[in-house]
Order: C-alpha cells, then structure tokens, then sequence
C-alpha cells in the first residue's frame, strides 16, 4: 500500500479518535470511573442540567398533587375495597417525602457547587446571602400577603383584631418568624402552610455551608475559630433532625463536584436500582417528616440518586428535536417549582372554601370517575394559579437581585452576574 494512503489513514483513524475522545457520549466508555472536579458542574448544556431541571418540576408537581389527594380524599388504608384507579392514584401520589429529599440534594448541588466555585472571590459571601435572601422573599413576601387575604376572605382572620402573638400562626411575629426560617424552631408555619417546615431546613443550610468552607478555608486562625463556634452554637441551638439533615444537603453540594464516567449499562443499573429503593421506601419505609427514623433510607436513597447524577455529567447532543422539547418542557416546569411548592396549599385552602360555600362540599370519593376528574380539573388549578404567581413575583427575582446589589454593594457588582433566580 503506498505511504500516502497508509499517512491519509492514520490521520483519519488519529481524526476520529480525537472526535471521540473530545465528545464523551452518554453510551460508550469502556471502563468506568470517578473524576473529583475542580469546580462545580452547574452548565446548563449537560444531561444533568435537564434532569436536574425536570426532576424539580416534577418533585414539586408531586408534592402538590400529594397534598390535593390528602386535603379532599379519604386515606387509601380506610377504605376497604378502593377502585384499582385510586390506588393508582394513592400510589403515584405517595412519594412527597423522596420529593424533599431530591429539593435538598439539588439545593445543595446548586446552591453549595455555586457558592463553592466563587468562595474566595471579593465580596462572595456577600453576593451569596443577597441571592438567598432575595430568592426566598419574592416568593415569600407576596405567598403571605395571598394567605392574609384568603384568611380574611374566608373569615379564619379578624383584620380588625391585630394579634403579634407568637402562637399564632397568622400573627405578624410568625409572618416574621417564617420569613428568617424560625418556623418550626420559635413559632409556628405561617398560616398553616405546612411545607414551609422545609424552608426552615433550607434557611439554616444556607447559613451553616458557608461557615463550614470558612472552617477550612478562612485567611486566618481566628476567622476560622470563630466560624467553628458559630457553627457549633448552630448545631446545638437548632433540631437535631435539622442538623441531621444538613448532611444530605452537603451530599448535593459534594457531588456537585463529582462525575462518574461509564456507559450506559452500569448507568441505567444505577438508575433501576434508585426506582426500586424508591418504590421500596415509598411502600414500607418511613415517610413522614424529616425525622431520625427516616434518615437511614433518605441518606441511602441519596447517595443512590447522587451517583446517578454524577454518572449524567455528559453534554447534551445538539440539533435533537425531540430532546430540545424535552428541554424546554422541563425548564419550564423548573421555573415556577419553587412557586408552586410554597403557595399550592394557601390555593388548596381556597380551593375547598369556595366548594364548602358553592357547593356545599369539600370532600370527594374515591370511587368516582367524575370526582377524578375534579381532583385533575382542581391540580390544574393549582398549576395554573402557581405559574401566574410566578410570572407575577418569583420571576422577577433576578431583577429584584440586581437592584439590591446596586443598593447595598454599588455599581461594579452589576458587571458580576449574580447567581440565576432557579438558584
């Protein structure tokens, strides 16, 4: 064979292996492997990114469709012969509790991976505490005014009979309370708004990460000392499951830095054992709140759902139809997720007073086709309401944020994009 076809080739054989090696794709590597990563991976071009999108979506449709069965349907375990579609129903909707659990690991793993890229840079940990702050008051701040006025609506509230007492959970010293994360701690769920307990977790970790990296990584001897006692008072001063949890959290936040290389075999093992330790828990676990009984399965679960993750670290094909609507749909899911979470039971409350004052009815049964159709018409309802909310306030957040930091941190800070409102 002449030289100059043995040379053309190599160098096509050279050329392909280079377009290989450059792409990694989510279905071919021979051995696998575990990569520590400098920085956290948060691209918004990545198989992760559109799971992690989606699954946020998903988990807080989950947890409003959960508490919709709850509020208006009997228990699935006091009915004695239940139709086979309402324990589809009880089944697809008994999942809440893995649904927190994935908002704590994503939280971490984009709240932690974030924060963990820019620790060090000027003014970080400044910036950091306005896209928290600011994150959680344009949601919070607008879901409390909607509570105050369907508890005057409905008549829970006397507008004329002011109360700041701390037991009250509509009283100005909990609306206070909530909105710094001592429900749960000092005073009660604002309004009654129960998955608020939840946020407490959030607010607490926001605080207890960034005094954890100072631990190792402040410039001096006593910044780090007195970040250590502030994090030890913490420890001690919070719940213990509160605490407890800070370790699935951190999970998120480590694993953010974590990329498993393999192919798709061993991947999609990992993701059929994550549904069925799923399924499992969800049927003979422990799933009411957070609590000591229930973190062996939750931390279990995690790591499970972690290493899946990890392993999706891939970029994602370009010019995929299909995928791109994929992509799209779950942005959008994603967007409003946080809304959703927070002010789909002040809807649901709503919700039942108009049908107790309309129709004179609140609760449905369970073995009607025509009140499956009002649970999916009142979900609907909810989703609805949930993104207007959202394009109302919580998607205002980014601008919120920069108007904030022009105030408190000046002009150059603008030129710094600050974290983005999913964050």
């Amino acid at each position: 064979m002449p030289r100059a076809c043995c040379r053309a080739m190599r160098a096509s054989i050279r050329s392909q292996s280079t377009n290989l090696t450059g792409y990694r794709t989510m279905n071919s590597h021979p051995m696998p492997s575990i990569r520590f990563l400098r920085e956290s991976q948060l691209g918004e071009d990545s198989w992760h990114s559109l799971l992690i999108s989606l699954l946020r979506g998903l988990a807080s449709i989950e947890v409003a469709a959960a508490h919709l069965r709850n509020a208006f349907y009997p228990g699935l375990r006091t009915l004695e012969n239940p139709t086979l579609w309402y324990q589809g129903l009880a089944f697809l909707t008994g999942f809440a509790h893995q649904a927190v659990v994935v908002f704590f690991l994503i939280s971490g793993w984009l709240v932690g991976g974030s924060l963990l890229n820019k620790f060090g840079q000027p003014q970080a940990i400044r910036l950091y505490a306005i896209d928290r702050i600011t994150r959680l008051w344009t949601v919070l701040l607008p879901t409390f005014v909607l509570i105050l006025a369907i508890g005057i609506v409905s008549g829970v509230i006397d507008p004329r009979v002011p109360d700041v007492s701390p037991a009250n959970n509509y009283s100005a010293a909990a609306l206070a309370g909530n909105l710094v994360g001592l429900q749960t701690i000092v005073v009660p769920k604002f309004g009654g708004n129960f998955p608020l307990w939840s946020l407490s977790n959030e607010t607490w970790y926001y605080v207890m990460f960034p005094l954890l990296l100072m631990c190792v990584a402040a410039r001096s001897g006593a910044g780090r000392a007195l970040a250590a006692s502030a994090l030890l008072a913490l420890g001690a001063l919070l719940p213990g499951e509160m605490v407890l949890y800070f370790t699935i959290w951190l999970l998120g936040a480590a694993f953010s830095r974590v990329r498993i290389e393999c192919g798709a075999p061993l991947r999609m093992m990992m993701l059929l054992v994550l549904v069925i330790a799923s399924v499992v828990f969800r049927l003979k676990g422990s799933n009411d709140d957070m609590v000591v009984a229930s973190f062996p399965q939750d931390l279990l679960l995690s790591v499970l759902f972690l290493l899946f993750l990890s392993s999706t670290v891939n970029p994602l094909p370009a010019q995929q139809k299909l995928l791109a609507s994929l992509h799209r749909v779950a942005v959008f899911l994603s967007n409003f997720s946080f809304t959703l979470y927070v002010v789909h039971i002040p809807v649901l409350g709503l919700i039942g007073y108009v049908g107790t004052t309309l129709f004179g009815r609140q609760h449905w049964k369970a073995e009607s086709l025509g009140d499956l159709a009002a649970y999916l018409g009142m979900l609907a309802v909810v989703l609805v309401s949930a993104y207007g909310f959202y394009l109302l306030f919580e998607a205002r957040t980014y601008a919120v944020r920069r108007r904030v930091k022009h105030l408190l941190l000046g002009k150059e800070v603008i030129a710094q994009r600050s974290s983005p409102a999913k964050q």
